[in-house]
């Protein structure tokens, strides 16, 4: 089954959502794919492309150094988290009004 663009995109901004709302916390694919209830090898495909446009950033070191043979944790780039969170603050002030 083929899935559309569009569909591609929504779900490739509910991921970003969860990273920003875990951030700075990086997180596993495998809990991606639980989280947003998707196929993890559907999730690593949309991952991939979010690294393309540096909008996540992989990390493939556990926090002793040492390289993770078969996994990767994800957060979002410093640039989407900044653009994530000017968005957060302006809906915070339209609903102030």
């Amino acid at each position: 089954m083929k899935i559309s663009e569009e569909k591609k995109n929504k779900i490739s901004e509910q991921i970003l959502m969860v990273l920003f709302e875990k951030s700075p916390q990086a997180i596993f694919t495998s809990h991606l794919a639980k989280e947003i209830i998707r196929d993890e090898e559907f999730i690593k495909d949309l991952l991939s492309d979010l690294k393309k446009k540096k909008l996540i950033v992989e990390i493939k070191k556990n926090s002793k150094g040492i390289d993770y043979l078969r996994r990767s944790r994800w957060k979002l780039s410093d640039a989407a988290y900044s653009a994530y969170k000017k968005l957060e603050e302006s809906k915070r002030n339209f609903q102030n009004f």
